[in-house]
């Protein structure tokens, strides 16, 4: 969902509204029968439209520049992630961590790389976001990645992400069309 220069004022309004974490999650329940799919982009910091959203949530995928100070954000954001999970939201996931800005020459970027998938493993994507001049381009001409330049190696590294997404929630939403999102989930299908 994108935003708009109209919610500068929104978290000012916000303090004084009565149970205001779960604004967003109320109105988005009338829109995900409509949707397989709701992405909502959050800046990174940690204000009451961040909570909302994080409320709003099934799960969070996590962009991380491959970049020393994206280290020590990461641990912060684990602890915020725990917080919402224990009083607002139990049901959000860790969708994934994703390596944004990666420059495979670099030293740093394959090491901050080996270091997210040392300490989350299994929640790095195998699908990386690389350094693009193209992908830097875009937004400059109100474009997407894949109107601006399908052929780009950015638009081809989303492609993959969506791609790595589906495989690894087609096994869980397989079960849930077939038996409901009440039945329980096989371990020995769905790891």
């Amino acid at each position: 969902m994108p935003s708009d220069r109209n919610l500068a004022g929104a978290e000012i309004e916000l303090v004084q509204v009565e149970n205001r974490e779960f604004l967003l999650r109320q109105m988005l329940e009338l829109w995900k029968p409509h949707f397989n799919y709701i992405f909502l982009d959050c800046p990174p910091a940690l204000n009451l439209l961040t909570i909302n959203a994080l409320v709003a949530a099934d799960s969070l995928l996590v962009p991380i520049q491959c970049e020393y100070l994206a280290l020590e954000g990461i641990s912060a954001l684990m602890d915020t992630l725990e917080r919402i999970r224990s009083g607002l939201n139990p049901r959000l996931e860790l969708a994934g961590i994703l390596l944004t800005m990666f420059d495979e020459r670099t030293t740093l970027a394959r090491q901050v790389a080996e270091e997210l998938r040392s300490h989350f493993p299994g929640n790095v994507f195998q699908t990386t976001i690389p350094r693009n001049v193209r992908l830097a381009e875009a937004p400059s001409y109100g474009q997407p990645i894949l109107l601006y330049d399908v052929r780009s190696r950015g638009a081809e590294a989303y492609i993959r992400l969506a791609k790595e997404m589906m495989a690894r929630e087609s096994p869980k939403r397989y079960i849930d069309d077939i038996f409901g999102k009440t039945a329980p989930v096989l371990p020995e299908i769905v790891s």
